[in-house]
C-alpha cells in the first residue's frame, strides 16, 4: 500500500536521523554518522520523540481489521476505547468513558463519554461512534478475526453470524453522551475486553469518505493520544502528539516513530548504536541477555508475558486428520531441552496451550515428553517407525528464533518418530494470509493475551472463531467454553476449563511448545515504561529525559 509523505517538523536533526536510519534499514552497515553528529536516541530525547523498534511492517492500522502486535502498538497510540488498563497493574481505568454504571444483576452497562473526548480533527467523540464501530466489526462482511470478542453481548453473536440481520436486535443502545450496553450473561473481564482495538470508536465520515485508504497519512482521523504524521513502507510510521486529545496535559511526547526491524540481531544493534530507545522483539539472542545482564542489566526487561508459542496444525489434511498423529507429534517435542538448549530467554515449558493463572486456570493435565508412546501412537495410526509418512512442511515466518526452534523440532520428528519435515519460511504478511486461508500443514503460530483471563486463549479454538486457523471443531468444547462466559464463581470456570483443557490435550490441534518471556532493551532516558504481563504500553505515561 502507497503512503503519502508528509515533513516532520522537528528542525533539521530530523534529516540526520532519517538517513543515518534508512542506511540501518538497508542493511548496508550500521549507522553512518559521522563522530560529530548527535546519536539519534540522543535527538530524539531532545525533541521528545520516543524511536522504537517495531518488529515487522504493520499489516494494518485499522482497530477492526489488525491482528498482530505489531499493528497494535500503532494502534493503541492513535485510538482510544470506553476503557483502558493501568500500565502497572492491568487494573481497568476510564478512557473515552469517565465514569460506568453496571446493574445488580451484571447484565447492563451504562458508560458515560467525557465531553472533552474529541477526534484528531477536533470534533467531539459521540456514543454513536461507538455504534458504528461496533455494527462494522460484528458486519459478517467486514469479516473482523476480532469478532468474537464482542460476543458477550446480546445477540452479537446471532448477528455476526446472520441469524439475525438488524443490528438494533444486539444489546447496544446510542443515547445522548452515554453508550448502554446489554450481556448475555454477566461477564467477570467484560470491562477489561473493552480496551481491546476492536472496541475502539471509528469516525464515519472518513471511512465513508475514502473506504480502504481511510487509515493513510492525511486521511486518518483518530481520538487517541497521537495522531498518524507519516507511514513509509518498509521505512517507518511517526505520530506526532493530538492536540485535541482530552488528557493532553499528559501527554509528554511530542512523537513516536515505529521501525519495521524483524531481525532481533538487527535490533539490539540498532539500540547499541543508540538508534533507537526500545526494543519490542521479545526474544533477543541468548548471547546478547548475557551480555546485557553482566554489563548493563539496568538497560534489560525480562518480563513473565501471558502468551503461549505454539504450533497450528491443518487437521483436515491427511494424515493430520487423525489425532493419534498429532498426539504422537506433540508427546515426541522435548520442550525442556527447546527452553534450555534452544530459545534461552526465560521461556517456560508449554505442557497446555494455555497458560497457568493465578486465579482461575492452573492444569491438572499436561502433555508430557514421551516418544515411546509417541511411536506407539504413530504405528497405530498406520505408521510404524514413520514408514509411509508423507513429507510435510512446518511454515514459520522470519525469524532467527522460529528458524532455531523449527530445526529443533524438526530434528526431534526425525529421531523420535522418523518423520521427515521440511521447512518453509515467509515474511509476516505473506504469512498471515497462508495462516488465515488455512494454507499450509503445519505453521508457527502465537497468542498474546487481550485480557488476564485464560478464556482468552481458549476461545480462539472455538468453531466459529476467526482465529482458529485449524480446521478443527468440536461440540463438546464449544460448550464448555462458552459456558465459562455465564460461570457464576471462578470455581465453576476453572472446572469448566479443564475439562477443555483435557479435549484439547487429546484432540491435540495445535502443539503448545513454550510460553514466551519479554526480554526487551530501554534505554536510561525512557521513564514510564512499565513491564507487564499483556505487553501493553499506554504510551501518554512515558517520558524522555535527557539527564540519562
Amino acid at each position: 500500500m502507497k503512503s503519502t509523505s508528509l515533513s516532520y517538523p522537528f528542525s533539521a536533526a530530523i534529516d540526520r536521523l532519517f538517513t543515518c536510519l534508512r542506511l540501518l534499514f538497508s542493511a548496508i552497515l550500521l549507522i553512518a554518522c559521522s563522530p560529530s553528529q548527535e546519536l539519534d536516541v540522543a535527538w530524539g530525547n531532545r525533541a521528545s520523540v520516543l524511536l522504537i523498534g517495531n518488529g515487522d511492517e504493520p499489516q494494518s492500522l485499522d482497530p477492526q481489521m489488525a491482528v498482530g502486535s505489531n499493528d497494535f502498538n500503532i494502534i493503541t497510540a492513535l485510538f482510544e476505547g470506553l476503557t483502558d488498563l493501568h500500565p502497572e497493574t492491568l487494573d481497568v481505568v476510564p478512557g473515552v468513558a469517565e465514569s460506568w454504571k453496571v446493574s445488580r444483576d451484571g447484565m447492563r452497562y451504562s458508560f458515560y463519554l467525557r465531553n472533552d473526548a474529541k477526534w484528531s480533527n477536533g470534533e467531539p467523540v459521540t456514543s454513536k461512534d461507538f455504534l458504528f464501530a461496533w455494527e462494522r466489526a460484528l458486519n459478517p462482511k467486514t469479516a473482523s478475526s476480532n469478532a468474537p470478542l464482542f460476543f458477550s453481548i446480546k445477540n452479537a453473536e446471532a448477528y455476526n453470524t446472520g441469524v439475525l440481520t438488524e443490528f438494533s436486535d444486539v444489546g447496544v443502545r446510542a443515547l445522548p453522551s452515554r453508550l448502554e450496553v446489554t450481556l448475555e450473561s454477566p461477564i467477570s473481564y467484560f470491562l477489561a475486553q473493552l480496551s481491546h482495538p476492536v472496541f475502539f470508536p471509528l469516525h464515519k465520515d472518513v471511512i465513508d469518505q475514502h473506504s480502504d485508504d481511510w487509515t493513510r497519512p492525511g486521511n486518518l482521523i483518530g481520538n487517541g493520544a497521537f495522531t498518524l504524521k507519516e507511514w513509509k513502507l518498509n521505512k517507518w510510521v511517526s505520530v506526532k502528539a493530538n492536540p485535541h486529545y482530552w488528557d493532553k496535559q499528559n501527554v509528554h511526547l511530542n512523537g513516536i516513530m515505529f521501525f519495521p526491524i524483524e531481525d532481533r540481531f538487527s535490533e539490539e544493534r540498532a539500540f547499541r548504536a543508540g538508534n533507537i530507545h526500545l526494543t519490542c522483539t521479545p526474544q533477543m539472542a541468548i548471547e546478547k541477555i548475557q551480555e546485557y545482564q553482566r554489563t548493563n542489566p539496568e538497560l534489560l526487561q525480562q518480563t513473565p508475558v501471558y502468551a503461549s508459542y505454539y504450533y497450528d496444525i491443518n487437521t483436515a489434511r491427511k494424515p493430520f486428520n487423525d489425532a493419534r498423529v498429532r498426539r504422537a507429534l506433540a508427546m515426541a517435542i522435548n520442550r525442556k531441552q527447546l527452553v534450555e538448549k534452544v530459545t534461552r530467554g526465560g521461556e517456560i515449558p508449554a505442557g497446555t496451550f494455555v497458560p497457568a493463572d493465578p486465579h482461575i486456570f492452573q492444569a491438572r493435565h499436561r502433555l508430557r515428553f514421551d516418544p515411546e508412546n509417541a511411536r506407539k501412537l504413530l504405528t497405530e495410526a498406520g505408521y510404524p517407525n514413520g514408514e509411509n509418512f508423507p513429507v510435510f512442511e512446518l511454515l514459520i515466518n522470519n525469524g532467527e528464533i522460529h528458524r532455531k526452534v523449527a530445526t529443533a523440532v524438526q530434528q526431534m520428528w526425525w529421531q523420535h518418530l522418523h518423520i521427515k519435515v521440511e521447512l518453509r519460511n515467509m515474511e509476516w504478511k505473506t504469512f498471515i494470509n497462508a495462516q488465515n486461508n488455512k494454507d499450509y500443514t503445519v505453521s508457527r503460530a502465537g497468542w498474546i493475551a487481550d485480557f488476564v483471563h485464560p478464556n482468552t486463549f481458549f476461545e480462539t479454538l472455538l468453531s466459529n472463531s476467526s482465529n482458529n486457523d485449524t480446521n478443527w471443531s468440536h461440540s463438546g468444547y464449544d460448550t464448555l467454553v462458552n459456558l465459562v462466559r455465564r460461570s457464576s464463581s471462578d470455581a465453576q470456570a476453572s472446572e469448566l476449563l479443564e475439562k477443555a483443557n483435557r479435549i484439547l490435550l487429546s484432540e491435540v490441534p495445535v502443539i503448545p511448545l513454550f510460553y514466551p518471556s519479554d526480554n526487551n532493551l530501554v534505554q536510561r532516558s525512557v521513564k514510564g515504561w512499565y513491564p507487564n504481563l499483556l505487553h501493553r504500553h499506554p504510551y501518554k505515561g512515558v517520558y524522555l529525559s535527557s539527564d540519562d
